[in-house]
């Protein structure tokens, strides 16, 4: 569980982009190469702690694992038009 803000941050732009990428057509090893640079990158610049860094690649792994992570949200249904006037 993520309990630095900086951490979580990170995280959540990463899992939005996931998202993101799955929806325009990206599969299951571009996503992990995303998420494999992304860690690799917050390593290279220092952003965070190591422990850290290795914490969020834990969590973005378990989340990129998760199939209901990337199944299209149901559209609400519009409701239908009354006669009256």
């Amino acid at each position: 569980m993520l309990q630095d803000t900086r951490t979580i941050r990170y995280y959540q732009q990463l899992t939005d982009a996931l998202v993101y990428m799955w929806n325009r057509g990206y599969r299951y090893d571009d996503l992990r190469l995303y998420v494999d640079g992304y860690v690799d990158a917050l390593r290279h610049t220092n952003a965070l702690e190591i422990y850290l860094i290795h914490r969020l690649e834990e969590e973005a792994m378990r989340y990129l694992r998760d199939p209901s992570n990337f199944e299209p949200t149901a559209m609400p249904m519009p409701e239908p038009e009354s006669d009256y006037y």
